[in-house]
Formats: structure tokens, sequence, C-alpha cells
């Protein structure tokens, strides 16, 4: 059974989706954008089979009672701290943290800062700020991918352009996570006051400098991708292994999209089980 729980981390507050055995070892599960923690509700069953304790964050920005309005209040460094004091107000000393989309680079951020605080990483989508680096700097089909970020930048056009014509935009951007009510459970929360301007500081905040600073991981990691991602394309992939100085595994789901927690939560619990069990599939 899953709750909803308050948590009170940096004088903000988190809603975060507890599930599982208690007992259990504990996954913190870190969203991306423009979704929430319910991307993990078809991932999290096969987890807690597994016994596994489960806490899915509704980051910064996410969680109503955790908006700040300044831009620089949604920095890399801010959000990665967010992770780590909303583990220690549940009690948690050491996770198995896996992250999905910007989810991933906070993961990855926090197992970069904190390696004493996670137990194994699984990156989804998503790989080492430094591969993406490296991408951006040697293929220009990565450029291209990556495009559609310097409009997510600007204030005000963003929020015009994806929610015109009721979200009409933001939906299509979401079209892989399913059917239209699954476009609609992630669509329309960011149509709420505040909400999608406080997503999109994430891009406005993400500096060059922040993203250089988060150092190799030494902690064992999965990474996994998807070849039909449009977002993230086989280059930056591929250089992930460079930038994970312990056991490493990369996982590559063919035919899946970028959103893979919806669209292949089943391999995907596969990949994180496997992680969590210090083993790796055959």
């Amino acid at each position: 059974m899953v709750a909803i729980m308050l948590v009170d981390a940096r004088g903000l507050t988190f809603e975060v989706r507890a599930g599982g055995p208690e007992g259990g070892d504990p996954v913190l599960l870190l969203h991306g954008f423009p979704q929430h923690s319910g991307e993990w509700d078809a991932v999290t069953p096969a987890l807690h089979a597994a016994g596994l304790r489960t806490y899915a964050l509704d980051q910064r920005g996410y969680s109503p009672g955790a908006r700040p309005a300044d831009v620089g209040a949604y920095r890399i460094p801010e959000l990665v701290a967010d992770a780590a004091a909303v583990l220690d107000s549940l009690g948690v000393t050491r996770a198995h943290v896996v992250g999905h989309d910007w989810g991933a680079i906070v993961a990855w951020g926090l197992a970069a800062a904190h390696p004493e605080r996670v137990r194994t990483l699984t990156a989804v989508s998503v790989p080492h700020p430094a591969a993406m680096g490296h991408a951006l700097a040697t293929d220009p089909r990565q450029k291209v991918k990556s495009a559609y970020i310097a409009l997510f930048r600007k204030p005000g056009t963003a929020e015009k352009v994806l929610l015109a014509w009721n979200g009409a935009t933001l939906r299509k951007l979401l079209s892989g996570v399913g059917d239209a009510g699954a476009v609609a459970r992630y669509a329309e929360p960011m149509r709420e006051p505040g909400a999608l301007t406080a997503a999109l500081n994430w891009y406005r905040a993400m500096t060059g400098a922040d993203m250089k600073a988060v150092a190799p991981v030494g902690v064992p990691t999965t990474f996994v991708w998807s070849d039909k991602d449009v977002a993230i394309g086989r280059t930056a992939a591929q250089a992930c292994a460079a930038h994970v100085t312990g056991d490493y595994r990369f996982v590559t789901l063919p035919g899946v999209s970028h959103w893979i927690p919806d669209e292949a939560p089943g391999p995907l619990a596969e990949a994180i089980l496997a992680r969590c069990a210090g083993t790796e599939e055959a």
C-alpha cells in the first residue's frame, strides 16, 4: 500500500509516496520533467514484492510546499541538497537511488557529492552530466535533440507555448507516456498556477559550471537508456561509462521512448532490482 507523506526539509515541505515493507532496504525515486512521483507507480510493485521500501519524492517546484520563486533556488546543488535532506528527515542513512530525466541529474549529483548516502545508483535516460557535455560538444545530432532547452529557458515564452490551447503542446510532449488519461495525469498539475514555471526553473537555473562540478561517480551504477529517446542520443549514452569509477552496467531498451518508467516499467524494475542486489543481468 502506498501512502502520501509530508516531509519537512530545508524549510520546505515535500510530498513523498512511501510504499513497500517498512523494514525493507530504502529506495529513493526521483522523477523528471514535467512529471511527478506518480511516474514510478508501475515500477514500484516489483520493488515492493522484492522486499524494498520505496520513497518517491515530488521534488522542488513540484511539491506545492516546496516552490520558491527565485530561479537560483533551482540550481543543481540545491536539488541535490533537497534529496539528502529528505533522506535525513526520513531517517534513512543510505539508500538505493533511482532517477529519471532531471531526477537522474539529481541522482548523479547526490552519488558524486554524497557517496556515503548512496548504496547503488540507477540513472534512467539521462547520463552523467559530463557525458552530456561531451555529446553537446562533439555530436551535431545531440545539439539538435537538445534544442528545446533554449525555449524552456525563456521566462514567459515557454509557459505560453506549452500551455496554449489548453496545454496542447505540453500534452504532445507527454504523448509517449500512454493514453490520454496518462498524459492528463502529468499535464493537469502543470496547469496549476506557478507549477510549470517552477518546473521550468530547473532549466533556467542550469549552468555549465554546475554540470561540470558533478564529479565521477564511484558507487555501483546502472545507466538505463532507450534507443528511441528523442532527447538523449547514443553518443551521450555511450560516453557515460567514462564517468563511473565503480561497478558499471549499461542497459539499452530497444524500441522504447524517453518515458521509460511509463512505457517499460517491467524491464526497468528488473534493471533496478539487479543493481540493488549487486548483480548484473546475463
